[in-house]
């Protein structure tokens, strides 16, 4: 199995990636910010079911595929592109007070899951960089490659899922100090979908 400092190096680099604002982390402070702890933890749940997803299949070398056919690459990243636009525009769309003056509603749990399964998975990106990452740490004369990468993943999937806990309570105390803000709920929702079409953007430029 793997040495321990072989371990113990790669817990280091996990923690190090974790911390950086990659489009995860901050689709999920955004969609706290915008609607609420229970909103965060429910896209984190849907965030990190993505994130396990392209674990395996870096275990597995299908990530592989992504990297050998550049149109498969293509057709993730606009696919990704597509629907984060598209949940950009609803999202401004449905930042509107309602009459009375009453927030904005929130979006079911199913809908929170799905748009953070969603995000995760159409980010090829990520697919490649766990295919670039795993290799590094993994030694074929100490044991199955495939056993040693699943350790790997199964560590990296604790650790940020553990950052991105912290993230999400950490949002999620901004807006419970701003929740009583005139206007808080529309403009931090304009916020989020802001956050959307810039992932987009992203998605569409990138190289």
């Amino acid at each position: 199995m793997i040495a321990l400092d072989t371990w113990l190096l790669f817990a280091a680099a996990c923690v190090a990636l974790a911390i950086t604002p990659v489009p995860n982390l901050v689709y999920l402070v955004a969609r706290t910010v915008a609607q609420g702890r229970r909103a965060g933890f429910v896209s984190l749940a849907g965030t990190t079911t993505g994130f396990v997803g392209h674990v395996l299949a870096a275990a597995l070398g299908l990530s592989a595929l992504l990297a050998a056919i550049p149109v498969a690459y293509d057709a993730v990243r606009y696919a990704g592109a597509a629907y984060l636009a598209w949940l950009a525009w609803t999202t401004w769309r449905d930042a509107k007070p309602l009459a009375g003056g009453s927030a904005p509603a929130s979006a079911s749990a199913g809908t929170l899951y799905r748009a953070g399964v969603l995000t995760s998975v159409l980010n090829p990106k990520v697919a490649l960089f766990q295919l670039a990452l795993f290799p590094q740490f993994v030694d074929p004369s100490r044991g199955g490659v495939l056993a040693q990468s699943l350790v790997l993943g199964a560590t990296q999937i604790v650790i940020v899922a553990g950052c991105d806990t912290l993230c999400v309570l950490a949002a999620a105390d901004l807006k419970r100090r701003f929740a009583g803000a005139s206007r808080w709920a529309v403009w931090s929702k304009r916020l989020l979908a802001g956050v959307f079409g810039a992932l987009a953007v992203r998605l569409v430029l990138e190289r």
